[in-house]
């Protein structure tokens, strides 16, 4: 008899321990690069689809983004899975149209040495980052 009722005074006990905030988790060194990447700048409204002629290349940053720098703009696609994003990795990019790529789209992962599918980056929408204006 004593044992339930020392069970249940335990569990009562764990019920009233005061709940402690989740303190915030430190930035992974993805989200450092990114956020170093992207200081001073400021998010503009996002967009379904970016013009990526020119061949200037995306860039990916390890489990967090993947960014494309057009002219003094920064286009940030966060993708529908950052875990995902492996920066050793290739990326094969599967587009829908010849000169822009949309959410629609979607990136192929293939390892640097045999060559295989490793995983598929699901896009979202691309957030442009523009410089602060500085006067007035």
């Amino acid at each position: 008899m004593l044992k339930p009722l020392a069970l249940a005074t335990a569990a009562f006990g764990m019920l009233a321990a005061p709940v402690h905030a989740e303190e915030p988790a430190e930035p992974t060194r993805g989200e450092a690069k990114l956020a170093k990447m992207l200081e001073g700048r400021v998010a503009g409204e996002p967009q379904r689809c970016i013009n990526t002629y020119g061949g200037r290349a995306l860039n990916q940053i390890d489990g967090t983004a993947i960014t494309y720098r057009q002219g003094s703009t920064i286009w940030v696609n966060y993708t529908r899975n950052p875990e995902s994003i492996d920066d050793s990795e290739i990326m094969v990019i599967k587009r829908f149209s010849g000169s822009s790529l949309c959410r629609t789209d979607h990136i192929d992962l293939v390892s640097r040495s045999g060559h295989f599918l490793t995983g598929v980056i699901f896009l979202d929408e691309f957030v442009p980052y523009r410089k602060v204006d500085s006067e007035g």
